[in-house]
């Protein structure tokens, strides 16, 4: 949206952006209320499924970025990809700025519904973590109307991927019955042995490069 709005417009590229939050929260309104309605067992092996494999992929590439195997995320650069890329019309700038929200957003969207899942007031408390960071990252895009480079977004993304996975192996054990120890809060028991896995492997990476 940044790209779309400095190389272009700023309406067409905010229309973009506004358009892709209301397609992604008419998603949450409509899906977060049918989720409700199956057997919760069901509901959490499912959500479990998916929060698992999205914490995995996350978590594989941030383990290659730690070790060398993989580069860092440069903000700068894919702002200067995305600005070289727009077209002269603005039609352009809001199709890219709505598929770069709703892109990005399709995963927050399978989050809040995860974290949700057969709980009305779980969902609003996702749903509302969500729009709290979607606003706080556009303040700070219009704050400083540049890419947000020094946020250490690979750190952010390690670390949330080791909560999605543990959140996911904790639903994934109780929908298929499994009675974990301390309930939720075993999540933190798994969320260390998974923190613990990942820096082994960043380890493990590192000494393969050297050799």
């Amino acid at each position: 949206m940044l790209a779309a709005g400095i190389a272009r417009r700023w309406p067409p590229a905010l229309a973009g952006a506004i358009a892709a939050v209301g397609v992604l929260a008419i998603a949450i309104v409509f899906f977060g209320p049918l989720l409700a309605r199956l057997p919760l067992g069901w509901v959490h092996l499912a959500a479990g499924a998916v929060v698992f494999f999205l914490g995995a992929t996350w978590l594989r590439k941030a383990i290659l970025r730690a070790a060398g195997r993989k580069a860092q995320r440069d903000e700068t650069a894919a702002f200067v990809r995305e600005r070289e890329r727009l077209g002269g019309a603005d039609a352009s700038a809001f199709a890219t700025a709505f598929n770069g929200v709703f892109a990005e957003g399709t995963e927050v969207v399978v989050i809040v519904l995860s974290f949700g899942a057969g709980r009305v007031d779980a969902l609003r408390a996702a749903g509302a973590g969500a729009l709290t960071a979607i606003v706080l990252v556009t303040l700070a895009g219009f704050a400083v109307r540049a890419p947000l480079a020094r946020v250490p977004e690979n750190l952010m993304k390690w670390i949330v991927a080791i909560v999605l996975l543990a959140f996911g192996t904790l639903w994934i054990g109780e929908g298929a019955g499994i009675a974990w120890p301390f309930d939720d809060a075993f999540a933190v028991v798994l969320a260390a042995l998974y923190a613990l896995g990942s820096f082994a492997a960043v380890a493990v990476l590192r000494r393969g490069s050297a050799a």
